[in-house]
């Protein structure tokens, strides 16, 4: 096309503008640009004053190691159907990311079906993603109760109990306060929290009900939060009491926490798993990005490695130097014992290789297998798992 294109931060006209392509885009509307005006940064392609692309951007913290990494989540972005396949998307995308970096973003995740899109550009899935579903009247007979008290609303504890969880397990975002008025109002969610007699709230839980067309409804859960495994089996038991309304139970993509309480439990082994598009990440600063995720305190480790760098192809040799629950990265001459590219990177930060036999099965190279079990270690404290939406 002749005109020329013209990148640039949405003012109110812009923004209603957008709204306007994305519903034609995706085929319906999209509530999110409308329910994120004030915490989001809209940016949009422009060609004669008509708003072509665009996409919504969040800068906010997601936890690993423990500690929060300013991140810039990516969501609700897309290219007017006339204006596709002249790689504008790509484009869109660094015009997303420069003023979320500018405020302090150093890694930025995204979920997107189009998976081969978003690795040409550098994301990639630490883990796999799924939603499950499982029969109530199977809850009801695999899960007890226990003495805990079940107690309807969100209360501000429960922020603080999510928030302590989350430290717990690498990608996670730090809800800020606006977080969920915003998911409450978007999926009309009811919230219960489970604690014993006396004793602060040790879990929380957050569904959405849909009226089935001749009986009952639909029950999909789009937070679980336990503290113990007790508390997540008083909550399965919870869940398991809604079989004469609900025939089965919804865990929505990521939702389900990955440890195994709901598997290990039951007495008839039938859930289902529905594979969906994952969430991804991308290191945006490397340095930064280092030094501010948590590290465990029991390791003193220095690796000499490789990562691949960007958009260049080239490949920059570092020391990595951990100690006492921090580390630093730095450019040297020494010969590197392992190697990754910026997507092999990304995994590893997230703790999504569990052992050295699945970094070599990714692809990652090394000299050396204790360099490689060393590096791995550092990173696999805590597991990956994303069950923010955005």
């Amino acid at each position: 096309m002749s005109e020329q294109l013209s990148f640039t931060a949405a003012d109110d006209g812009l923004w209603q503008q957008y709204d306007e392509l994305a519903t034609r885009a995706y085929g319906h509307p999209v509530g999110d640009i409308t329910d994120l005006r004030k915490q989001a940064n809209l940016q949009v392609a422009t060609r004669e004053s008509r708003v072509v692309a665009g996409g919504l951007g969040l800068l906010v913290n997601q936890f690993f190691g423990g500690s929060p990494v300013p991140s810039a989540c990516l969501g609700a972005g897309c290219v007017a159907p006339e204006e596709r396949g002249e790689h504008l998307a790509t484009r869109m995308t660094t015009e997303r990311l420069r003023p979320l970096q500018e405020q302090g973003a150093v890694i930025s995740a995204i979920s997107t079906s189009s998976t081969g899109y978003a690795r040409r550009l550098g994301w990639e899935a630490p883990v796999p993603v799924f939603a499950w579903a499982v029969s109530t009247d199977d809850l009801r007979q695999s899960f007890t109760g226990e003495d805990f008290a079940i107690e309807h609303g969100f209360t501000p504890d429960l922020h603080d109990l999510q928030r302590h969880l989350a430290r717990q397990w690498n990608g996670p975002v730090e809800r800020p306060d606006w977080w969920y008025p915003w998911k409450q109002k978007k999926s009309s969610l009811t919230t219960y929290r489970f604690r014993r007699p006396g004793q602060p709230a040790a879990g929380m839980l957050s569904l959405a009900t849909k009226r089935r067309e001749r009986h009952g409804m639909n029950l999909v859960v789009h937070d679980f939060w336990a503290a113990s495994q007790s508390t997540a089996a008083a909550m399965l038991a919870f869940l398991g009491r809604h079989n004469t309304r609900a025939e089965t139970v919804e865990f929505r993509r990521g939702a389900l926490p990955p440890y195994p309480t709901l598997l290990h439990h039951l007495h008839r082994h039938r859930p289902t798993a529905e594979a969906w598009h994952p969430w991804m990440l991308r290191i945006l600063d490397v340095p930064a990005a280092i030094r501010l995720r948590g590290w465990p305190d029991d390791l003193d480790a220095t690796v000499p490695i490789e990562i691949e760098s960007e958009p260049s192809g080239a490949w920059d040799r570092y020391i990595l130097r951990i100690t006492s629950g921090s580390a630093e990265i730095s450019p040297t001459h020494t010969e590197a014992d392992v190697a990754l590219t910026r997507r092999q990177l990304a995994v590893w930060y997230a703790g999504g290789y569990r052992t050295a036999a699945a970094a070599r099965m990714a692809g990652v190279r090394s000299t050396s297998e204790k360099a490689l079990a060393t590096l791995i270690r550092s990173t696999a404290e805590h597991e990956p798992w994303l069950p923010d939406h955005f």
